[in-house]
């Protein structure tokens, strides 16, 4: 199956059609048909690991600001004890933390605002794995690597972030406008994704001030590293390479053989 790394961007994706949301129906045309959806967002960051554990998801609205029309928006969805058990069968001889199974935790807007447009019906089971906030980027990316197993018998790993985002920075009168620095820094990183400079993408910090703009924060970023843990050394497609409001980018890319 797939890996897919996804720039996510505004949860108003969720309603619009555009180039963007576009794409992402494409990929629901053209994927295989997944037994199962393991889904890693920059939204659950959180001080431990956790795997979700309902039979029913229930839609989490984690935003404010927006039309009501999006603050009401549901997306139905199953998820999978059973499926859960699985992920973190896969996970167990890596940490020695434990992992919690969490009840409390559905799908959060950065995986129903994509999946809505990928598979609008869904008939397979969708679980979330949290990012644990208190670990470093090289340590995600080798529990990555434990997920590759998934992939391999049929799950689809879809990892949500966005690989430029500031938002103290944003420029909500630019929607489809990037800054120079966006641009410089989203470029940069993009071509370490695509050759797998790992080591480097784990020090994105040292890399160069403008990326430091780039990513502020690490929780929008580590996806990308849970993409490239869990795909091997499959070949990276780079798509919706374009910028939003001065200081996003929704640059994604998927990992097929």
């Amino acid at each position: 199956m797939t890996v897919l790394f996804i720039g996510h961007g505004s949860p108003m994706n969720a309603l619009e059609i555009n180039h963007i949301t576009k794409s992402w129906q494409n990929l629901g045309k053209t994927l295989a048909k997944p037994r199962a959806i393991l889904a890693i967002s920059a939204h659950w960051y959180v001080p431990y690991l956790a795997v979700s554990n309902n039979k029913v998801n229930h839609t989490i609205h984690d935003f404010y600001g927006f039309p009501s029309q999006l603050a009401n928006f549901d997306y139905p969805s199953n998820g999978s004890p059973e499926f859960t058990t699985e992920i973190i069968q896969a996970l167990d001889d890596f940490t020695t933390d434990g992992i919690v199974r969490a009840t409390d935790w559905g799908l959060d807007h950065g995986v129903w605002s994509i999946l809505t447009h990928i598979y609008p019906r869904p008939e397979m089971p969708i679980v979330q794995l949290s990012i644990d906030s208190t670990k470093p980027p090289h340590w995600h990316f080798e529990l990555a690597k434990k997920l590759r197993k998934l992939s391999q018998s049929g799950v689809l790993i879809l990892c949500s972030g966005n690989i430029v985002h500031n938002l103290g920075l944003l420029n909500w009168k630019m929607p489809e406008v990037g800054s120079e620095w966006a641009i410089k820094s989203d470029l940069q990183l993009t071509e370490l994704i695509t050759t797998r400079e790992i080591d480097k993408l784990c020090n994105y910090n040292s890399l160069s001030s403008v990326i430091k703009l780039a990513i502020p924060t690490p929780e929008h970023f580590l996806p990308v590293l849970y993409a490239l843990g869990a795909s091997g050394d499959e070949h990276i497609e780079v798509f919706n390479q374009v910028y939003s409001y001065d200081s996003l980018s929704m640059t994604s890319f998927i990992c097929t053989k």
